[in-house]
């Protein structure tokens, strides 16, 4: 995710760089042809460009709203895995016990779970090995048996409830606290099956090609009805409203994947970290990583 900072030209123009140059070297071939070679049957002054203009923005805008709404779903999705966690840090924490020695350890072992259960969950969503961040988390005898797993974020949810019913087997809680946990693990299930049924279900082909085909043949046709009344000052005038389309088009096709691993994604790996260093905080550990910083100005 693009941090919120000054506004930036240079990345601004390699945004759409390369179809905006194709779109500025088109409008000084029409001119050329135009006012040197005198071909004036590549002049259209009556095409309606207002009107085409209006169409496709409107198009364009309803696509990038569906867009961001996928976009904006899957950060509540993930706010809701946060929120959360810290309850299930809570709630472990809280378990009492005579046997105080085992009960730290299944308590560690819980939190720990569920730490590697963010990181695999983030991993998961982008299509990305996540055995380098379990490795430091998890016993390697158990990383081997998460690897037969294609799921691997639900078999992690699935020993935290083993766990639980372990608790309440020793009587280390009663029902009431076992219910209020096995909600907040079937909380997290929901928001793991909220953010999976984003990345597996694309956008609508049609929301993607057809507002970019659109774009594009309004470029095209936009320097031949410009060039009769702007003259030479047509690549101006047609690349400056070639790169507000063009840019409109880029930025819906770019917010229509949150977990695509670009810079323009839910930044999970800040997220999880948060929460890695939330809950080892509540452990009173000191040995912690450093929150995710912005690099060049992206937060991943």
């Amino acid at each position: 995710m693009i941090v919120p900072q000054s506004p930036q030209l240079r990345r601004m123009l390699q945004y759409v760089g390369r179809p905006l140059l194709y779109l500025f070297v088109y409008d000084l071939v029409v001119v050329f042809v135009f006012k040197v070679l005198h071909w004036s049957w590549v002049s259209f002054p009556n095409i309606p460009l207002a009107l085409l203009g209006s169409a496709i923005g409107v198009v364009m805008g309803f696509r990038n709203n569906s867009a961001y709404d996928r976009w904006w779903e899957a950060r509540k999705l993930w706010g809701t895995i946060v929120n959360n966690s810290r309850s299930w840090a809570r709630q472990v924490l809280q378990i009492a016990a005579s046997d105080v020695e085992d009960l730290q350890f299944a308590q560690k072992r819980m939190i720990y779970l569920h730490i590697a259960f963010v990181h695999a969950l983030r991993q998961h969503l982008r299509r990305l090995e996540p055995w380098a961040e379990l490795e430091r988390l998890l016993p390697q005898e158990q990383i081997d048996e998460l690897r037969a797993d294609d799921n691997v974020p639900l078999r992690l949810q699935l020993q935290m409830g083993r766990i639980l019913r372990e608790c309440v087997r020793k009587g280390w809680m009663d029902s009431l606290q076992w219910a209020q946990m096995d909600t907040t693990l079937n909380d997290l299930a929901d928001a793991q099956g909220g953010a999976e049924r984003i990345k597996n279900t694309p956008m609508p082909k049609q929301y993607d090609y057809f507002p970019q085909l659109f774009t594009h043949i309004y470029c095209l046709v936009l320097p031949l009805a410009l060039v009769n009344t702007l003259g030479w000052y047509t690549p101006l005038g047609s690349t400056l409203v070639g790169f507000i389309f063009l840019a409109l088009d880029k930025i819906g096709r770019d917010l229509e994947d949150p977990f695509d691993n670009t810079l323009f994604d839910v930044p999970l790996t800040s997220i999880t970290r948060g929460i890695e260093i939330n809950l080892r905080q509540l452990l009173n550990e000191k040995d912690i990583p450093p929150p995710e910083q912005p690099v060049h100005g992206v937060l991943w």
